[in-house]
């Protein structure tokens, strides 16, 4: 089960949300994992991910002296480096693409390094299809997101679940992602600066900054 798959919207709110996620298992493979996973994500990093990370640390760091309740603004650049070296024991790590074209190519060449690792792919269930038909490989199993089993009548609206829901340890909080669709809307911040200070809450890197920034965008005009 990968926590990924808690996001919430439509198939077609994904378009720019692909992620990949390897981990090794304890006692099978994890011999030399360590150097197996930073292969990994030099891959993907070649690639231009908008996020990445190792599992405790993710690709955006908090500004110096900044707090979710200063609401700080973020450098949106990652550093692919840190998070590469920071891989220090067999873990789980993933990398953020914006679009199908850039994680295509990023899987094939995971496929060519043949690591011998789990690799798993996150999308709408069509759009890792496609994935897999474009790099010619066979999906060896998938996992669905069943939703919100109730009426909704107590929970935040779509604009702000679809936001939260990208870190899928609940990492970031429905008031803090509230907080910037308001800045957002009295012109305080930018779209980018938003998205990037949510997606540093997001220890995993799988924050979509990238996806955010868009939901950003439309919370401007968009109605609950």
């Amino acid at each position: 089960m990968t926590h990924t798959l808690h996001r919430d919207g439509d198939a077609a709110s994904f378009g720019d949300d692909y992620i990949l996620l390897a981990m090794v298992a304890k006692g099978h493979n994890d011999e030399g994992g360590v150097e197996k996973l930073r292969a990994f994500l030099r891959i993907c990093a070649a690639h231009k991910p908008v996020n990445m990370g190792n599992g405790d640390l993710g690709a955006y760091y908090p500004s110096e002296g900044s707090a979710p309740a200063a609401g700080g603004k973020r450098d949106p650049m990652p550093d692919y480096e840190k998070v590469i070296a920071g891989v220090g024991k067999p873990n789980s790590v993933a990398a953020e693409f914006d679009s199908k074209e850039k994680l295509v190519a990023a899987l094939r060449e995971v496929v060519k390094a043949d690591l011998g690792i789990s690799i798993n792919l996150s999308n709408s269930v069509e759009g890792a299809h496609q994935c897999c038909r474009e790099t010619g490989i066979q999906r060896h199993s998938v996992e669905y997101s069943l939703g919100f089993m109730d009426r909704h009548n107590h929970l935040p609206n779509s604009q702000v679940i679809e936001l939260s829901t990208m870190c899928g340890h609940g990492m970031v909080s429905h008031n803090l992602v509230e907080k910037m669709i308001a800045y957002v809307k009295e012109n305080d911040r930018t779209p980018e600066e938003a998205a990037a200070y949510l997606a540093c809450f997001c220890p995993c890197g799988v924050y979509n900054p990238a996806r955010a920034k868009r939901l950003l965008e439309e919370a401007r005009t968009r109605q609950h």
